[in-house]
């Protein structure tokens, strides 16, 4: 990954307060294996570089972990904890899943075959697309991990492509969505 790209998607991340808040308490939550990811990371640095507030267009903040015990009730007790965290209206915006149970659910809900994950960022090369593919965690020496498979070119360069390794049904929309809000972006097949 390109050291000048992650610079400045550390810079951007930094500069938003409401990001920084829930990266904070994220990190004293101390859940296994967690990140931030998908719109709370990209459309941070879709806004920055297309001149927009730093918040446009957040609606949530995907918080994923990874615990071993995938029953609906483990989870359940960790999303009231994070709930419990946060006042309002972050209460309502932080998604939290563990990782490890979305392959007992995903096929159902989006009609497509999803493998059990190993790990959180295993999640983050089955994106839609490379641009969504970002992932952060801040560390207890507030130094952020950046996790990006694809790397970071097509997130700077505004390019929207469907994912290489995992085509799915839902690139037309997902990219119909994206560029309804930053028309700036550049779709490709």
């Amino acid at each position: 990954m390109s050291d000048v790209l992650e610079r400045r998607l550390e810079e951007i991340l930094r500069g938003s307060p409401s990001l920084m808040h829930v990266l904070r308490t994220a990190r004293e939550l101390d859940l296994p294996d967690w990140l931030i990811f998908s719109g709370a990371i990209y459309q941070r640095v879709l806004n920055h570089l297309t001149g927009r507030d730093p918040d446009y267009g957040i609606k949530d903040y995907d918080l994923g972990y990874f615990d071993p015990d995938t029953s609906y009730e483990a989870e359940d007790a960790v999303i009231r904890r994070v709930a419990a965290a946060f006042d309002p209206p972050l209460r309502d915006m932080v998604e939290v899943r563990n990782q490890a149970r979305v392959h007992l659910w995903f096929e159902g809900k989006f009609k497509e075959p999803y493998a059990p994950l190993t790990c959180t960022a295993d999640c983050l090369e089955r994106f839609v697309s490379p641009l969504f593919a970002v992932g952060v965690r801040l560390e207890a020496d507030d130094r952020l991990t950046i996790l990006a498979p694809f790397g970071l070119g097509d997130l700077f360069a505004l390019r929207l492509a469907p994912n290489p390794r995992r085509i799915t049904n839902g690139f037309a929309r997902t990219s119909a969505s994206a560029t309804a809000r930053w028309p700036e972006l550049i779709v490709t097949n």
